[in-house]
């Protein structure tokens, strides 16, 4: 395996998984409660690893196809980089917290409803995992690509079985904003680091 890849796939995977947002406090929620947390992080897990899979193989496929497409998905995936990671440099300023709150419980149905519910309407989450991680998926062949989206699915997988099985002692640490102001500056670093990795590859390769 590709391992230089690899840990590319899963700093971008987990840099752009770790957010404030429905689906990680669902998540959360639901392993404070201990209820259904195999079933909601494993629908996460599963829902990512298809639309990571799509990205890599369909929008890969079709940029790898294409100098052109390769040079814009290259520049344009590296700007997009930059202001995200601006963005997360952003709110370190002024960090968050999640709140898991409260909730009756609910059927297995109903909840496998409610997660696959935030996981696929989020539009965001399309841009990130398709569009985004198959931009720069495009850029690696053959073993390299496979490698790269591995690491963003292993990225997705610690994440969601992390916060599920270890909500109980994550979940004081992410209910303070301290804890997010590192997490948002340690996004933006990784970012950063993805996008000059891009710039470099590009200037370098005069694409």
């Amino acid at each position: 395996m590709n391992a230089a890849s690899f840990l590319e796939g899963m700093g971008l995977g987990g840099s752009l998984i770790i957010a404030i947002g429905a689906q990680n406090a669902f998540v959360l929620r639901q392993g404070l409660k201990r209820q259904s947390v195999f079933l909601v992080t494993t629908v996460c897990i599963l829902c990512d690893c298809a639309l990571i899979t799509l990205g890599s193989a369909g929008v890969g496929t079709l940029i790898a196809s294409s100098k052109l497409l390769t040079s814009i998905a290259t520049w344009g995936g590296a700007l997009f980089l930059l202001a995200y990671g601006a963005r997360a440099f952003r709110a370190a300023l002024k960090p968050g917290a999640l709140h898991t709150g409260e909730a009756a419980p609910v059927s297995s149905g109903k909840m496998l409803m409610t997660v696959l519910a935030v996981s696929l309407l989020n539009p965001h989450v399309y841009l990130d995992t398709v569009v985004l991680l198959g931009s720069i998926a495009g850029r690696h062949e053959g073993a390299a690509r496979v490698a790269f989206a591995l690491g963003a699915m292993f990225a997705s997988t610690l994440w969601f079985y992390g916060i599920g099985y270890g909500a109980r002692a994550l979940a004081p640490v992410l209910a303070r904003p301290a804890a997010w102001r590192a997490i948002d500056l340690l996004v933006g670093l990784v970012m950063w680091a993805i996008a000059f990795t891009l710039i470099y590859g590009a200037v370098r390769g005069g694409s």
